[in-house]
């Protein structure tokens, strides 16, 4: 890792407002709440932290995107591609929330998103964001998990439980990515070569 002067990796996302991001939604979604009925499924507690978990989601997908813009203006092409596959992704895992709530006859909110941030110094920093990124998704779901298992919420617990897999998958790609990236960092043709198979997600 280069010895250039910027954020550490939890600064850095804290600095993007992630953490910011998600105490707005909750005073958000609780002001909103107040005008539900009482016909939902799930406590207004656990609605409130799916819609926030939401927002994350989709600034996870902003960030992302963010990251594919970079890559491309810096010449990774495959990185770029890897990274707009990331953005869809992330979409994907807030509409299965925002499904999920509506099974539930709750009511989806959408606050707005924060802004990230829109360059890195290399295609490593981009993959050491990506996996602090995805360590901290994995607490939110945990967190999540947390507070079904002690509101007895079966039904989002096992709905959880598809989070906590794909968690798992996140982390190790983005790991091995990374340590792909390092173990070759400095020769370009092998830079070059990685970026290509990136591509081909």
């Amino acid at each position: 890792r280069g010895a250039h002067s910027r954020f550490s990796r939890t600064q850095r996302i804290t600095a993007t407002g992630q953490i910011r991001v998600s105490n707005n939604s909750l005073s958000l979604y609780k002001r909103k709440f107040n005008t539900l009925n009482d016909t939902t499924m799930i406590s207004k507690k656990m609605q409130e932290a799916i819609n926030a978990q939401i927002n994350a989601e989709l600034w996870s997908a902003y960030l992302y995107l963010s990251m594919s813009m970079d890559a491309a203006d810096k010449g990774f092409k495959g990185s770029a591609h890897w990274f707009v596959h990331q953005f869809k992704e992330e979409q994907g895992h807030a509409e299965k929330l925002a499904g999920y709530l509506q099974s539930q006859n709750a009511k989806v909110v959408l606050a707005p998103i924060a802004a990230v941030q829109t360059e890195w110094p290399s295609v490593v920093a981009m993959f050491e964001d990506t996996l602090a990124h995805e360590q901290k998704v994995t607490a939110m779901i945990h967190d999540l998990c947390k507070l079904a298992a002690a509101e007895q919420d079966f039904a989002t617990a096992n709905m959880l439980q598809w989070f906590v897999n794909e968690q798992v998958e996140e982390e190790d790609t983005a790991r091995g990515i990374l340590e792909g990236f390092k173990a070759i960092e400095g020769e370009k043709v092998g830079v070059y070569m990685l970026d290509q198979k990136l591509g081909a997600r």
